[in-house]
């Protein structure tokens, strides 16, 4: 089973942090969510950010290409050999898995700081 796979269940079965985990790993050499969440927000996805933050609202989406113009060529490629996944694929994989696993790493509103 590859991270894909492990990533797809561990969201799917509501595990209490281990998708999130998981991502968060892959994350760390992009500096792991608060990075990401940074380069997101600083390109004008502020409002989607705080929503997967936020525990009174719903996870607004984030499309692929909005993604890609937040992270930048260099991340994406870095992503695509943490991943282990043909470039192309990265900013979907992110789409779809981001705002869920964010929303888990922060129950409270605030991302917990990773333990190592």
């Amino acid at each position: 089973m590859g991270f894909l796979d492990n990533l797809q269940s561990a969201l799917q079965e509501g595990q209490q942090g281990g998708g999130s985990n998981l991502l968060a790993d892959a994350l760390a050499s992009v500096g792991g969510y608060q990075g990401v969440l940074a380069m997101l927000q600083k390109s004008g996805l502020g409002d989607r950010v705080e929503s997967w933050l936020s525990a009174k609202s719903a996870n607004l989406p984030i499309a692929p290409d909005e993604i890609k113009a937040a992270l930048g060529d260099p991340q994406l490629q870095q992503l695509a050999r943490q991943f282990g996944i043909p470039l192309d694929q990265v900013a979907g994989v992110l789409a779809q898995h981001l705002p869920a696993a964010v929303d888990q790493a922060s129950p409270d509103g605030v991302l917990a700081p990773r333990r190592s």
